[in-house]
Formats: structure tokens, sequence, C-alpha cells
């Protein structure tokens, strides 16, 4: 057997181990394989990866609350990303093998919980736990714990952004979009784009990125160029509390930009997706076209250029 074909299948071994959450075992496989050939890229960029994660592991070792295990895996999940952009995406089996290892691992802190009978209608954990089945690819259980999720918490953008999230992983778009749209309307700080692996919301992200957006202000953003760009099109009609609610909104915010102008740069966006919303409902209601004039033409007070891609 040549060295090749010896390091090909301890990197198999390292990647089985990450997703049986077993990173010591990886450890010692990856390490192995590095003795065999010791400038393998892939052996070499697999390390660095399980390196990043026993480093924190020790911390991990430390807390006893199953939840803040769970929670702590999730967060470097995030963090992770940072180190990802250092070293490159350069062998997608390696990252993939990680991501099984994070949220199987966490998978099994949150289950715990519920398997000692934590409260079956916690948001939080039924988020955690759905987001986990979502992030090793079980896209059914993850649908099962994000529906009772937002049925407990109907109002809750992480929920729905995640839930709009597997919905497209299942190729389900009209839901997607839909619970998409409803999730940036209610709160786009809530959602961190991050954990999202939708393509729909990982390329209007990217593409914000290069119109020179940047956090916080570009999830605010979402939403309006989600329109601009033809994603969020699947619309639905306003209760009549709702669109009062809306236009309350919309009233306070309207204030908020003219008492607090430095903190235009975030309202303004959040203003202009309200304004989109109550245009919609006009339409849908065959209301007067003054009232849709008068509202885009605050538009185009706002911001001349969303006016111009809105109406054209």
């Amino acid at each position: 057997m040549d060295a090749e074909t010896t390091v090909q299948g301890l990197l198999q071994k390292a990647y089985d181990s990450l997703k049986a959450a077993d990173l010591p075992s990886a450890t010692v496989a990856l390490e192995e394989a590095l003795r065999i050939d010791y400038e393998h890229p892939e052996v070499v960029y697999s390390l660095k990866c399980v390196n990043w994660w026993a480093e924190r592991s020790k911390r991990l070792e430390s807390l006893r609350d199953c939840y803040d295990r769970g929670e702590f895996l999730l967060t470097n999940w995030k963090a992770f990303f940072a180190f990802l952009d250092r070293i490159g995406r350069d062998f997608d089996r390696s990252v993939y093998a990680v991501r099984l290892y994070v949220f199987s691992a966490a998978l099994l802190c949150f289950q715990g919980m519920l398997a000692d009978g934590a409260d079956h209608r916690d948001v939080e954990l039924l988020l955690r736990v759905g987001r986990c089945y979502k992030g090793i690819g079980n896209y059914e259980r993850a649908l099962a714990y994000l529906e009772e999720a937002a049925r407990v918490k109907k109002d809750d953008a992480e929920t729905l952004a995640e839930l709009a999230d597997v919905y497209a992983l299942v190729n389900e778009p009209r839901a997607a979009k839909a619970l998409f749209r409803e999730a940036f309307f209610a709160n786009p700080q809530r959602i961190d784009v991050r954990m999202l692996d939708s393509d729909m919301i990982r390329l209007l992200y990217a593409r914000l990125g290069e119109l020179g957006l940047k956090s916080p202000e570009l999830e605010e953003w979402i939403p309006v160029y989600g329109v601009l760009f033809g994603i969020f099109t699947v619309k639905r009609e306003l209760r009549a509390i709702e669109l009062g609610k809306l236009k309350q909104s919309i009233f306070s915010l309207e204030n908020e930009i003219r008492d607090r102008p430095a903190e235009a740069p975030m309202l303004i966006p959040r203003l202009i997706n309200r304004y989109f919303w109550l245009i919609d409902h006009y339409v849908n209601a065959g209301d007067e076209k003054t009232r849709i004039d008068e509202t885009l033409l605050k538009i185009k007070v706002l911001d001349p250029t969303v006016y111009e891609r809105y109406i054209n």
C-alpha cells in the first residue's frame, strides 16, 4: 500500500471519528497521517481545524450544565467561521466533518435535557435541537422541532428564519420565502445569517456585502433587497390588528428618524421594509392609488435608488 492510500485511509478515519463526535480519535488519526506525509495539504488543513476545536474542548470539559455545553459548541461554531476566513475553505469534506462533530455533540447535550424532563415547549431548547438536526442533515427532524417552536412563539425572528432555512433545504421555496420575509420583518437583528445554509439567503448576504454594507445595517437591508431582487416574493394579507400595528410601527420609525438622525442608517431600511408591506396591503385590498403613491413618495425621499429599483 503506497503512502497516499494510507493517508487517505487515515483522513477518512478522522472524518468518521468527527462524525461520531469523537474529537480525540480524529486527532490521533490526523497526527498519524502527518507523520507519513508532513506536507499533505488536506492533512495539514484538517489538523488545523481539529486543533482549533481541541483547544476549546478544554473549556467544554469544565462545563457541567448540558445547556451550557451545547450552547458553547454552537457559539464557537460561529467563531469558527472567522478562523476559516483566515485559513480558507480549501477542503469541503474536512469542514463538513467538523460541522457534523459540532452539531452532533451539541445535539447530545440538548437531547439529554429533553430526556431528563426539560419543558418540551421551551422555545429556546426546541430551536437549538432543530438547529442541530439541521446541522447534521436530518431535515425531517429539524422541521418537527422548529415547527413546534414556531407554534409556541409565532413571532420569534430567529426561529422563523431557521424554519425557513430548512424549508429551503428541502426544496420548499414558497414556504421558505414566506417565512424568511416574516422573520426579517419581525427583527433582523435576531437573525444570525452565518447560521443559515440556504443559497437564497447566502447569495443575498454576499451581494449586499459587495455593495459595501456591513453588519448590523446589512441585516436591516436584507428584507429590502430581498424584495428588490425578486427573492421575497411570497406575500400574505394582513389581519386588521396586524395592519394597525404596522401603521403604528411606521409612525414611530418616522418620528425616530426625525428625532435621532444618528440612528438613521439602521432605521431607514427598517422603515422602507414596512412601507413595502403597507403597499402590498393597499394593492391586495384594492385601495386608492393615491395611498400607494403617497407611500412611494416617502420611499423616494428616504432612498431614491431603492425607489427606482422598486418601481422598475
